[in-house]
């Protein structure tokens, strides 16, 4: 869901549920995978501001605690994937399979802002 922040017109909010699970690779990376009706939302407005390996930074929310992080666009899932590091899941009390309420904040860049 896109909610602008009506006080500031340059920031975007989606919130979603998802189940954390486990990549299968080395360091036991935790993810949740944004839905693909979701990732083509905030595709379609922060595209442009994605870096190397569709890399977009992000401000997460998780119950009390937030944190800036960045969510990666998996071309094989066609969606974001959002990883949640094991500070965030010890404070939050998530384990594999949890289902989380997550809210992203995005800032626009500036150059994108002009283009408006």
């Amino acid at each position: 869901m896109n909610n602008t922040n009506p006080e500031k017109k340059d920031i975007f909010n989606f919130s979603f549920k998802g189940k954390l699970w486990k990549d299968k690779g080395k360091g036991a990376w935790h993810f949740i995978t944004v839905s693909k009706k979701l990732s083509r939302e905030i595709r379609n407005v922060h595209k442009d501001s994605e870096e190397g390996w569709g890399r977009l930074k992000t401000k997460a929310t998780i119950g009390n605690t937030t944190w800036k992080t960045s969510i990666w666009f998996d071309t094989k899932a066609d969606a974001y994937l959002f990883p949640v590091n094991a500070l965030t899941r010890k404070k939050e009390a998530l384990v594999e399979g949890s289902t989380v309420e997550v809210c992203l904040e995005f800032s626009l860049d500036k150059w994108l802002m002009d283009k408006l």
